[in-house]
């Protein structure tokens, strides 16, 4: 395995730019996971991490060595893509062994006994003469993985390799696809616009939007303290609620105060008595109660299982929360809201960025 470093990697397409000055060090044996939406050039990244796309500016090494003139080949990396990109025409033991055939390396006898322990690794050991199209979408998944795996590489490349899978499936192979990198102790950059996949699967999370890395760091650390208005809302499912207040002065405190709510301000929080900030709170840090709080008017209710998800309007404000399934709510019915003390965020209306709320703060609704 590998480290991965990328140096003010930059890529324009004529006057689109499409990654701007991205720096990140990846570690050996880390799972460091690229995320955002669409068009954010997260697969440009990777693409350019693989040698598929040339860099317009920057640097990238692997495993110390400065790549950006090195062939795909060259690289010692397998990339897995979305769409599988296996051959059709070839058993799946054909498509596990081509590449080490193609590089006339290894002996007919080591690559046999190659392909055969990744098929057994993979759960494919029953399925070596079938070919892709007598697969399901999940088999031939592992078979791409497996074709990656069987290189032996320094690292691992994956463009939303599981996006292609239903939900149920997409949740097994996330879990066997985590234990597997786990156990080979592999260097991976993984790709995906899926926040949970990202969540759930990375050691840490670059989270980036219109072309730049806005946010490097734990899954935990992103979504108890992210750094702007959109990791907030990106970050986190269901998103973040976000209210327009403004800090009033009330008996020597300051307050946040809302059109239909109000809650104290942290401590430490250095702002200008009557400006606006907007507020951020997470679904799961909104409570029903039966007293104090606020008033709001139920609109939807979505039974999720064990919760239930509650959207409500408090005057122009729309919120959502989420409640216990045993939870009695129902359409157009009035509610009392409170919130977490201790879990609210404040971002700055212009610049969006976080201004402060540190986890100790007291704030009350």
């Amino acid at each position: 395995m590998a480290q991965i470093s990328l140096k003010g990697v930059r890529k324009e397409f004529g006057q689109t730019v499409a990654v701007k000055d991205v720096n990140v060090d990846i570690k050996d044996g880390e799972f460091l996971v690229f995320v955002g939406p669409s068009g954010c050039g997260k697969t440009t990244m990777l693409r350019m991490i693989a040698g598929l796309e040339s860099l317009t500016d920057g640097e990238i090494t692997i495993g110390g060595r400065i790549v950006n003139e090195m062939s795909p080949g060259e690289r010692d990396v397998a990339m897995v893509f979305q769409n599988y990109a296996l051959y059709s025409h070839m058993t799946v033991r054909n498509n596990l062994g081509f590449a080490l055939k193609a590089r006339r390396l290894l002996t007919p006898g080591e690559i046999k006994r190659r392909v055969e322990r990744v098929a057994e690794m993979l759960d494919l050991s029953e399925l070596l003469d079938r070919k892709p199209r007598q697969l399901s979408g999940g088999q031939r998944q592992r078979v791409a993985l497996g074709r990656a795996i069987v290189r032996d590489p320094q690292a691992f490349l994956m463009d939303e390799p599981l996006s292609n899978l239903d939900a149920l499936l997409r949740l097994q192979t996330r879990k066997e696809l985590v234990e597997l990198t786990r156990e080979l102790n592999s260097t991976v950059v993984y790709v995906t616009h899926d926040q949970v996949e990202a969540m759930t699967m990375g050691h840490r999370l670059a989270v980036m939007y219109d072309g730049e890395v806005v946010q490097l760091d734990t899954p935990e650390a992103i979504y108890r303290r992210p750094t702007n208005q959109f990791v907030a809302q990106f970050i986190g499912s269901p998103p973040m609620n976000f209210l327009t207040v403004t800090v009033c002065e009330s008996r020597s405190k300051l307050i946040l105060k809302g059109d239909h709510f109000q809650c104290s301000a942290p401590d430490n929080l250095e702002i200008p008595v009557g400006q606006s900030v907007t507020l951020g709170i997470r679904p799961d840090d909104l409570d029903l109660v039966a007293r104090g709080g606020f008033a709001a008017t139920v609109s939807v209710v979505e039974m999720l299982g064990s919760e239930k998800l509650v959207y409500a309007n408090a005057g122009d404000d729309s919120l959502s929360l989420l409640v216990p399934s045993s939870a009695t709510v129902k359409n157009g019915e009035q509610v009392k809201l409170k919130a977490n003390p201790k879990n609210i965020h404040l971002f700055d209306p212009t610049t969006q960025s976080r201004i402060t709320v540190p986890p100790e703060s007291p704030a009350s609704f």
